[in-house]
């Protein structure tokens, strides 16, 4: 029997006889212990608010126990399906999917309950996960959308706490002197939490956005990565590579006041450039920040998948489960298909089948009305994305700095008309070099007439290296990084991941510059951002004009030029 086999029995085995909350009771038992024999050990610990904050010992092994409780009946569930398939010969594509489609909706709430219960690194997979429509099956991404930025948060005086001693190691101040009101919780995520508040008149009585670090997080996640590197080895090989990027990015989240100095780097990049007007970074109060504590400029907005909700549902005549059903129906179209994004039904037409479903008694000239209003909706919400894509690629291409995880609950739509850009925790910054190369590849792919040669010349000169140096394959390797999936959906492939394991069984890619991973992974965000706005993206032809400008001008930083946007022609 393979031996993860037998790893997971042992852990279904535990998961019956042991409880997760008697595990749970034993450690918070000697938790408790352990901190009273510290405490009389150094009295003074007695009074000091950190001593609230000592690690549990046993959380490693209590987490992990509690986690494998709720996945390894899952991950049975699904190897026993995919056996049961290869021994019984069941070769029946429709009678594959409804089986598959089936286990999808039955472990989808069970797996956001294990998010929900354990936290830390699981909530970041999550968010991923709900963000890559084009990658993750769509109940999935359903179910952990909530995820986004609506995970259940701490308590408000828990987090007073960790702001009062922050604000009085760096600043010596008490809360009192620096927030007039400490009010609800706009976001909770992973790593912390963010609360809107009111300074004081001493430090300017503005509305601020204040982000929180919550107590032994980095400790956390780096034994959440053990417990989910077991998970893809036993039943997600293709996620081990992603599953190290994602290490090495999120561990640099964990110094707030080096994110404020992204924020300030970042926004004084946008004031300069052709989005100024169009596109806002929050500023922080660096004086106010610390490696656990953010303060930064509020933006009043609502998340971009949120707004066109709304809009959609206003249009609808206020029906919000409608406007989901609309939504959710061109996603999955765009999601199954195996065509690059245009389908054989237009999204009219899918919206005029909704609403002939249920509005048999609406007029021609109602129903032509309401054709023109989500005609109008879907032309703002495409070229809303054309501005995302823009920006990003000047921040690429032009600056050399660009947020690495710039999914759905990280981008919104500000009262004032603007994007509004926040969380800049996993900043990354590229060299000259870097975005020349990377320049090159973008262009290559950007031509009506792609040249398989120009493409692979200039991913080799990036820093790709495969096992026999396949042109074609390495052509078709630079399209799914910088632009699109369509050639593997033409194919048949559902997912990038199905597509990236075929192009390696052909020729192996043997060496993936760094620099590059990080953009390949903003684009496939891009894209699973379209998904879920029902836009089909290729990333390569809005950044090519970025690139373009860094070719010509040889990599060097613009203070300002004039660039016309590029709406996606409907």
């Amino acid at each position: 029997m393979n031996r993860y086999w037998r790893i997971l029995i042992l852990f279904f085995v535990v998961w019956k006889f042991i409880s997760a909350d008697a595990a749970t009771s034993a450690g918070i038992f000697l938790s408790e212990k352990l901190k009273s024999t510290l405490i009389q050990a150094n009295p003074a610990l007695h009074a000091h608010p950190r001593a609230t904050c000592v690690v549990n010992p046993l959380e490693p092994p209590i987490r992990a126990l509690k986690f494998w409780r709720h996945v390894a009946p899952i991950v049975l569930h699904y190897k026993f399906t995919e056996y049961w398939f290869k021994f019984a010969h069941i070769d029946n594509k429709t009678k594959r999917y409804e089986t598959w489609e089936k286990l999808h909706t039955l472990h989808a709430p069970t797996g956001l309950k294990c998010i929900l219960e354990l936290r830390g690194l699981f909530v970041k997979i999550g968010q991923v996960m709900s963000s890559r429509a084009d990658f993750v099956p769509r109940q999935y991404v359903d179910v952990f959308s909530e995820l986004q930025d609506s995970v259940p948060p701490w308590e408000k005086e828990r987090v007073q706490r960790i702001v009062q001693q922050s604000l009085m190691d760096s600043q010596g101040l008490k809360i009192e002197d620096v927030f007039e009101s400490f009010d609800e919780v706009l976001g909770s995520a992973s790593i912390g939490q963010v609360h809107k508040a009111k300074l004081t008149t001493k430090f300017g009585g503005d509305i601020v956005a204040v982000k929180v670090m919550h107590p032994n997080a980095e400790t956390r996640f780096r034994n959440d990565f053990k417990i989910f590197r077991t998970l893809c080895k036993v039943a997600l090989p293709g996620w081990d590579p992603i599953l190290r990027e994602l290490e090495m990015q999120m561990m640099t989240e964990f110094d707030y006041m080096n994110e404020g100095h992204n924020l300030l780097r970042v926004g004084k990049n946008m004031a300069k450039s052709p989005y100024a007007n169009k596109v806002k970074v929050p500023h922080p109060m660096l004086d106010l920040c610390s490696k656990n504590l953010l303060v930064m400029e509020y933006l009043a907005g609502k998340k971009l998948a949120v707004a066109i909700e709304e809009k959609l549902a206003s249009i609808l005549g206020g029906d919000v489960g409608m406007a989901r059903k609309v939504l959710k129906a061109k996603q999955q179209a765009l999601f199954e298909s195996k065509h690059s994004g245009h389908q054989n039904k237009g999204f009219l037409k899918e919206l005029d089948d909704i609403l002939g479903e249920s509005n048999s008694d609406m007029s021609v000239i109602e129903k032509g009305t309401k054709a023109r209003q989500l005609m109008s909706m879907t032309r703002d919400a495409r070229n809303k994305l054309s501005l995302l894509l823009d920006a990003t690629g000047h921040q690429i291409f032009n600056d050399g700095l660009y947020n690495g995880d710039p999914h759905p609950g990280n981008i919104l739509v500000l009262d004032c008309g603007r994007m509004g850009l926040i969380d800049y925790g996993q900043t990354r910054s590229l060299t000259k070099h870097d975005r020349l190369a990377l320049a090159a590849v973008v262009c290559a792919l950007g031509k009506k007439n792609v040249d398989i040669h120009e493409v692979s010349k200039a991913m080799h000169d990036f820093g790709f290296h495969s096992r026999d140096n396949n042109e074609e394959n390495i052509a078709k390797f630079a399209a799914l990084y910088f632009d699109s999936d369509a050639a593997g959906k033409r194919l048949g492939y559902a997912t990038p991941q199905k597509y990236l394991q075929y192009l390696n069984s052909i020729d192996p890619m043997v060496e993936v510059p760094d620099p590059a991973v990080f953009v390949a992974r903003t684009s496939f965000l891009f894209r699973g951002l379209g998904a879920l706005l029902q836009q089909q993206l290729n990333t390569s032809q809005h950044w090519k004009k970025h690139a373009k400008i860094a070719i010509d001008t040889k990599g060097e930083h613009l203070q300002l030029y004039n660039l016309g946007l590029t709406p996606i022609v409907i």
